[in-house]
């Protein structure tokens, strides 16, 4: 009779990990030193830090506490969180020390790149959210080592090419996650995945950890937008606009969930998820949002898109395509980002009065988008190719959005 639950990962799971930790220590060990520079600014590193905890706050607890909304995957929503962003801010920190390498054969390391690795973690957990609950931690790590390679190579690109500041660049993480995602999940469709799994169900226990990751990542998001930017009139304005944009987006969530309810009820995971819509969506325009009421309308914006994608289109993307999305990333992360990205080419045009040099930034404003989008959903096209061999023992149908498959439970341990 075959095994119940998915043969133990000691032959894939554990080799992978060494492997990996063994080889980050060897780079750090030849190749790796904290900046000295850094310990000549104390007051800017101890007010850098703060703000570093909040990013911190919001990968390790945010979408920790986010993931744990299915019934049965409470433990490996929140621990294999903490795994992959463990593995990916290691490796991001290795990738993005690739410039002060080249200068100085040492990869430098401080407050600064340590947040740069976090908001690339970030984009790996979002893509990730596409495939929670289908995959075991062995394709989840591997993902998390491909995507955020993608997303430093897409930043790389649109800096070198397109002279595009690391602050926008950093903001393009919840398209490319988005997207990346999108394709991983489609590349990665099993049959018959039209219909919903039987385990990939939420209930009042698992709703109410699950909004505590809701609260994390609303309450600290303004933190990571403004996180990257020196102190000042233009930090402070950033933050004042995140506020109104999630708070904005926050009330046409619940507006529009009522809407679309047949029984007239607020629907728990659009207020979980496209509460969270305007911070995506200022992240990518805030740097040209002066006005109050124009924070508060791309968040109104993003809040109605974001909960009439949940409602409606994640359904027949699945159906249409076949692409399980199990978080909704395109409608809380794909959509508002594309709508940021819209607003910021509508607000510079609006400020532009030269029609030439208008013309000139729109294209180069699709480019860089083209780039993104071309970037990601190929670089998801191949890691959903490699993952999804057979090696790696993808958990089958009845297995999945099950922590049994992966942790012990002692009281259910059979006597000797």
């Amino acid at each position: 009779m075959a095994p119940k639950y998915a043969p133990n990962l000691r032959s894939r799971l554990a080799p992978l990990l060494l492997f990996l930790q063994t080889g980050f220590i060897v780079i750090c060990a030849l190749y790796a030193e904290f900046d000295p520079y850094a310990f000549m600014f104390g007051n800017t590193s101890s007010k850098l830090y703060s703000e570093f905890q909040d990013v911190n706050v919001m990968v390790v607890a945010g979408f920790g506490f986010l993931g744990t909304f299915l019934v049965r995957y409470g433990f490996s929503g929140s621990g294999f969180n903490l795994l992959v962003a463990v593995i990916a801010t290691q490796w991001s920190i290795i990738l993005n020390g690739y410039e002060s390498w080249i200068q100085s054969r040492r990869i430098l390391i401080d407050l600064k790149s340590l947040v740069f690795a976090e908001i690339c973690t970030a984009s790996a957990l979002i893509s990730i959210g596409t495939v929670i609950g289908k995959t075991n931690p062995v394709q989840l790590v591997l993902i998390a080592i491909l995507e955020v390679s993608g997303f430093i190579l897409n930043g790389w690109l649109l800096q070198t090419f397109f002279e595009v500041k690391p602050l926008y660049c950093a903001m393009q993480l919840h398209t490319f996650g988005a997207f990346f995602g999108l394709m991983l999940t489609w590349v990665m469709r099993r049959k018959g995945s039209e219909t919903p799994f039987e385990k990939e169900k939420m209930d009042h226990k698992t709703g109410l950890f699950s909004m505590f990751g809701t609260l994390f990542l609303w309450m600290f998001w303004a933190s990571l937008n403004s996180i990257l930017v020196d102190e000042g009139e233009r930090k402070l304005r950033i933050i004042l606009s995140t506020y109104l944009a999630l708070a904005v987006s926050a009330v046409a969530a619940a507006a529009v969930s009522v809407f679309t309810s047949p029984r007239g009820r607020i629907n728990l995971d659009h207020i979980q998820k496209c509460s969270l819509s305007g911070g995506v969506a200022i992240g990518v325009s805030m740097s040209l949002v002066h006005r109050p009421w124009v924070a508060m309308t791309i968040g109104l914006a993003a809040g109605v898109i974001s909960t009439l994608s949940l409602r409606y289109l994640k359904g027949h993307m699945l159906l249409a395509f076949g692409c399980h999305d199990t978080c909704g990333v395109l409608s809380v992360h794909g959509l508002p980002g594309l709508l940021g990205w819209l607003a910021h080419l509508t607000l510079q045009i609006n400020h532009m009065v030269d029609r030439t040099t208008a013309i000139r930034f729109a294209v180069f404003h699709i480019c860089t988008l083209l780039i993104t989008l071309s970037l990601s959903m190929s670089m998801g096209v191949i890691t959903g190719l490699l993952v999804k061999w057979s090696f790696w023992r993808p958990p089958q149908d009845r297995k999945c959005f099950d922590d049994q498959a992966f942790w012990e439970f002692p009281k259910l341990a059979k006597k000797k």
